[in-house]
């Protein structure tokens, strides 16, 4: 169950993080999963090293993985347009 969550979260971060991100890019929804799940990988680890763990003792009605996942997207496709501009 979790590989299908981590894809669903995958589509989901990526999808947003697409539509954030001005300009378009022509990817397809496998690439959309891919930049979701960097994404969440990259959020995830800047949240560690900015937030220190069981800061919150409520747990917040949106989860912090999903926002993560979200940023780092958002991150890796800032990143992935300026290198792509560059070359």
């Amino acid at each position: 169950m979790g590989i299908i969550a981590m894809i669903i979260i995958g589509l989901i971060a990526g999808a947003i993080a697409r539509l954030l991100v001005p300009g378009k890019e022509d990817f397809g929804w496998i690439a959309t999963i891919v930049l979701g799940i960097i994404g969440g990988y990259v959020g995830g680890t800047l949240g560690s090293l900015v937030f220190a763990p069981h800061k919150f003792s409520v747990h917040p009605p949106v989860s912090h993985t999903f926002l993560g996942a979200i940023v780092g997207a958002v991150i890796v496709l800032v990143i992935y347009k300026f290198v792509k501009a560059r070359v």
